[in-house]
């Protein structure tokens, strides 16, 4: 499929070719969901934990008779009954398990919500930026003029060099690398911006081809 490449003074001088099995996939809403909730699953930091009774710190001496107090018997304090003592079946911080998810099923994923994207009108290919741009103002420009609010760029280093002082400001809009490209991202922001560099790695990555 091809798209009309954007130039950073937003115009359309050229176009670029980006494979079907890239942006024109049928959409599978409940995978793209599935991987989002893992993405969102494994980025949350697991660091609650709780002492359980052997952590209690403590004597270990029972604390009533085993008879004749006319009351339950209890060995110890530690126990999670008791205020101060261990907590049952509590976090136990990083000791913790995430559903791991085939790279073939996240490329898979990351293909289908390019193509939403695109069936959506909403993907962009701009060329890469030589120069760097240092003002806000000239960048806001071209990302009004091509009605580009709430919006996620998606860079090569070079362009992202160019473009980080004057896009970093900007209210609503994220820049990323390419190797961070995510679904989550992808699907928050109203508008994806990608360089011609950056598709074309994005391409290789989920069509596992070799550089």
């Amino acid at each position: 499929m091809k798209f009309p490449l954007l130039n950073i003074d937003g115009t359309k001088t050229d176009s670029i070719e980006i494979s079907d099995k890239v942006v024109k996939l049928k959409i599978n809403h409940k995978l793209i969901k599935y991987v989002v909730d893992w993405q969102l699953n494994h980025s949350k930091p697991r660091t609650a934990k709780t002492k359980q009774r052997n952590e209690i710190k403590g004597s270990t001496v029972k604390i009533v008779a085993q008879k004749g107090s006319g009351g339950a018997r209890h060995a110890s304090r530690k126990a999670p009954i008791f205020v101060g003592g261990g907590v049952a079946h509590g976090p136990k911080g990083a000791n913790y398990k995430i559903k791991k998810i085939n790279k073939k099923v996240r490329k898979l994923a990351l293909a289908q919500t390019l193509s939403k994207k695109t069936s959506d009108k909403k993907l962009y290919i701009f060329a890469d930026v030589k120069k760097e741009i240092k003002k806000t103002k000239e960048f806001n420009k071209f990302l009004v003029k091509n009605n580009l609010s709430n919006a996620l760029i998606v860079s090569d280093s070079d362009t992202l060099k160019n473009i980080n002082k004057s896009a970093r400001n900007i209210k609503n809009v994220k820049l990323i690398k390419e190797d961070g490209a995510n679904i989550y991202d992808l699907l928050k922001y109203t508008n994806v911006l990608v360089t011609s560099s950056s598709i074309k790695k994005l391409e290789k990555r989920i069509l596992n081809e070799k550089n």
